[in-house]
């Protein structure tokens, strides 16, 4: 079916399909998310790069240093959103997610899939978002004790097609199993 945005269960599978691309093609528009979380100032919203998608969990994942705002903001308060523009397939997808934070030992078989260069962002020094005078400042240093997994279980799914002749809106929540709900858009 070329119209995948006519039907709830195709539209569902896209929204998937799409997540999957972005975890192996650098290319691919869900590659990188918009993370939002909500930090003492209100609503706070960062890039991140999508490293995993499982449709049978309904969970998707994201590296993070350990000492960045977003994992006291997260420890607060785990619910968070995340967001994808398809430039391509008009298509906006938001999902909202329930954050797991994990570190240590749970994550070593990540760590070790990080290229040796990006770990050099989990540990540096000084910490993420510490005032300095000059960026020469910040020295790399790769520490698998900063670096965590943020593990996104899925709650709702949002999705909004604009297409050429009308605009399809839908909604998909893990308590009705997936099955999809037209919105006005």
């Amino acid at each position: 079916m070329n119209e995948w945005w006519l039907s709830l269960p195709t539209l569902l599978d896209q929204v998937w399909l799409r997540l999957g691309r972005g975890v192996v093609d650098r290319k691919a528009d869900a590659r990188h998310l918009v993370f939002a979380t909500t930090g003492a100032a209100g609503p706070e919203a960062r890039t991140v790069v999508l490293r995993r998608a499982d449709r049978p969990t309904a969970s998707v994942a994201a590296y993070s240093d350990l000492r960045s705002a977003k994992i006291t903001e997260l420890t607060q308060d785990p619910r968070a959103s995340l967001l994808v523009w398809e430039q391509k397939a008009r298509l906006q997808m938001r999902l909202r997610v329930h954050v797991e934070i994990k570190s240590g030992e749970s994550t070593a078989e990540q760590w070790q899939r990080v290229p040796q260069a990006a770990r050099n962002v989990y540990g540096s020094q000084p910490s993420p978002g510490t005032p300095m005078d000059h960026p020469d400042q910040w020295m790399a240093q790769a520490n698998p004790d900063a670096f965590a997994v943020l593990v996104c279980h899925i709650t709702e799914i949002e999705t909004l097609h604009l297409g050429q002749d009308l605009h399809r809106r839908a909604k998909f929540d893990a308590e009705t199993a997936w099955a999809g709900q037209w919105l006005a858009p």
